[in-house]
């Protein structure tokens, strides 16, 4: 696994015009993994989604606004994902649904603004080992 994700990110830093977005922390994190202080696993669980929109002028944009305005606020790992067509943000790592459901109910209560846009949903997360 150390070795793909030295590749991976070797790659991907190589490639003209792709900009990565992510939590410093998963910078901590990858280092740890790649010099096998432990280990970084994906496994199923759940993530509170707090945006999704594929609309082509301005998805992109919401959403990098949107991490911008909350990542140095919130206590979860932020993520701005391009799942095609759609542009997505969320929060978390919880490995069952009622961690996540917890969360969210934090997270609303914080940002009710929000709310029509915060769903709790199944993804691959990052946890180490």
């Amino acid at each position: 696994m150390k070795i793909i994700l030295v590749i991976l990110l070797t790659i991907f830093d190589s490639l003209p015009g792709l900009q990565i977005v992510q939590d410093s922390a998963m910078y901590v994190l990858l280092d740890e993994a790649v010099n096998g202080k432990r280990e970084l696993v994906e496994i199923d669980g759940y993530r509170v989604q707090i945006y999704s929109s594929n609309r082509q002028q301005t998805a992109k944009s919401e959403a990098l606004e949107l991490e911008t305005k909350l990542k140095d606020k919130l206590n979860q790992t932020l993520y701005v994902q391009y799942l095609p067509p759609f542009w997505k943000v969320r929060l978390g790592d919880f490995r069952n649904y009622e961690e996540a459901k917890e969360y969210k109910k934090l997270f609303v209560q914080q940002y009710p603004e929000l709310m029509g846009d915060t769903y709790i949903v199944r993804d691959k997360i990052l946890v180490m080992q």
